[in-house]
């Protein structure tokens, strides 16, 4: 994967900038964040357009390595931004990566069965929710001329592991997940009433960024006692709105983070939205496309399109990691009485997020809180890793690579039943 230097200075000489100021935002920052960097620097007078942009070129690389050749880069030769700005800590714990949790489908299919297990869904049923939660967003994408797949699929064909839409990581199937082998780019140019005014811009074209609120505290999948909990995003939207001066009812248009169905499902919970209610107007990261760190601006486009032809408020949420940073910004047709603000609630997040102590092994009998079926690229399940909960308080992983009992996981419910541990295996009870 190619990483330009100062990509922001490519696109202002592109345009003719030449006095622009390029701030680089690296992977593991809340897109969310761009959005109120642009929004202050407008307010404060630091300037008066500023250009929100990004994008991924994953599907040129990936046809360029079948084809054997490289594909052309810019040389940009000692080009450096003016300002980069990273993540403060680390997203992954090491024990997760020691048992092979770093890639983001494991994490997200054990915060999928906590979530499960919470509402006390059957298996099979809550199987075929996802199926049809996601086949409703294909159905959206289908309408969105700029989603990377337009074509419908059902409910089982998302939900069960057929033909190329293999098995990664039960219950998720390929077509669960984010799609990031994309060609895809946005931009939002962000200016000042006066500029808007002076450029002609008709008023019934101005989209307004009304709020944002983040919360930007990082705790690892393994030390949140509640797996299937993001109390930052309840944080968040309550913020966010209450500076938008807008309750949730009000809100006609939203598009939830999509990278997996308990992203989306979490996130409804947490903002007290209905999950019947449509929750893109993309059709989210699998069908509409879903570039590593560029969505949420795709997300913002689309979203402003769509105010535009039907006004009304939009909610547009980010999120960074493991569903470790959590970010909505509120968009209307009108400003808000009191103009833009922001919010910071990573504080209140880290006092609401019940954190656990994390032992590197276990031994005796232990909880199951959560559990990953880890599957080959041949869609055979190879191991089930578990998060446990030990009779001390503390929390461990371990692994099984018991192929029966591997089977019988996807039938019957494993969280909140007793395991026995031993290191850095488990062992049925």
């Amino acid at each position: 994967m190619t990483a330009y230097a100062d990509p922001a200075r490519l696109v202002a000489s592109l345009v003719g900038a030449v006095r622009a100021r390029s701030v680089l935002f690296e992977i593991g920052v809340l897109q969310t964040s761009l959005f109120t960097r642009a929004a202050r620097a407008i307010q404060s007078g630091d300037a008066d357009v500023v250009l929100v942009t990004g994008g991924e070129a994953k599907y040129r690389e990936q046809k360029a390595q079948r084809a054997g050749c490289p594909a052309p880069v810019t040389d940009q030769g000692d080009a450096r931004p003016d300002q980069t700005l990273r993540p403060a800590a680390d997203i992954i714990h090491p024990l997760e990566i020691e048992h092979g949790l770093g890639m983001p489908v494991r994490q997200y299919a054990v915060m999928e069965g906590a979530l499960r297990h919470a509402q006390k869904q059957p298996l099979e049923a809550h199987r075929r929710r996802l199926g049809e939660l996601y086949a409703g967003f294909s159905r959206i994408a289908r309408d969105n001329p700029d989603a990377w797949s337009r074509e419908a699929v059902e409910a089982e064909g998302i939900a069960l592991p057929r033909g190329d839409n293999r098995m990664l990581a039960f219950p998720y199937t390929k077509l669960h997940t984010a799609q990031w082998n994309v060609d895809q780019a946005a931009g939002l140019i962000f200016c000042s009433t006066a500029r808007a005014r002076a450029a002609g811009i008709p008023r019934s074209r101005w989209i307004h960024l009304r709020s944002v609120a983040e919360s930007n505290h990082m705790l690892p999948l393994v030390e949140r006692r509640e797996l299937h909990r993001a109390p930052g995003f309840g944080l968040a939207g309550r913020a966010a709105l209450a500076a938008a001066g807008l309750e949730v009812g009000e809100l006609t248009r939203l598009e939830l983070y999509s990278c997996f169905p308990v992203a989306v499902r979490i996130q409804a919970l947490e903002l007290g939205i209905d999950e019947s209610r449509p929750l893109s107007v993309t059709g989210g990261m699998t069908f509409a496309g879903g570039p590593l760190n560029n969505f949420v601006l795709q997300a913002a486009v689309r979203m402003a399109q769509v105010l535009r032809a039907d006004p009304g408020h939009g909610l547009v949420t980010a999120v960074s990691g493991l569903m470790t940073k959590q970010g909505v910004s509120i968009w209307s047709n009108a400003p808000a009485a009191d103009g833009f603000r922001a919010d910071d609630v990573s504080g209140a997040a880290a006092e609401e997020t019940p954190q656990v102590e994390v032992a590197p092994e276990g031994e005796g009998r232990a909880r199951v809180a959560g559990h990953c079926i880890c599957f080959d690229r041949q869609g055979r399940a190879e191991r089930v890793v578990a998060y446990l909960d030990l009779a001390d308080g503390r929390r461990t992983l371990a692994a099984s690579d018991d192929a029966d009992w591997m089977a019988s996981m996807q039938r019957t419910e494993l969280n909140g039943t007793t395991v026995r541990v031993a290191g850095r295996s488990f062992f049925r009870d």
